[in-house]
């Protein structure tokens, strides 16, 4: 599945338990994630902070903790939209072809490379 979303990129939820709809915000005030990373055979990624789920972790070797943890799991890219770092709004994702003849992302409303 192709994805107009990398690693390191800023986005927004955009549906779903954490999205900003759910937590009584505008879409230009939503909460911004980091994506920690991207697994485009699956169309999934995993963000900072999003789908929070408890884990009950065992401590293998000795003096090594254990108990409950908050771990990360992934979402559908779908269910998320890239913010621009220039203008600062969320955004689609358009593809440019440069003289050099390779392929960049681009914003699709202030039209900046990324």
């Amino acid at each position: 599945m192709k994805m107009g979303i990398k690693k390191g990129d800023t986005v927004i939820v955009i549906s779903g338990r954490d999205s900003y709809s759910a937590l009584g915000q505008t879409m230009d005030t939503a909460k911004r994630y980091k994506v920690l990373s991207t697994s485009p055979s699956d169309g999934k990624i995993v963000a900072e902070g999003v789908m929070m789920a408890k884990r009950h972790k065992k401590p293998r070797r000795q003096g090594e903790a254990g108990g409950i943890i908050d771990q990360e799991q992934a979402i559908l890219a779908s269910k998320v939209m890239r913010v621009c770092p220039k203008c600062d709004k969320p955004t689609r994702t358009a593809y440019a072809i440069l003289a050099d003849g390779t392929k960049s992302r681009q914003c699709k409303k202030c039209s900046e490379m990324i």
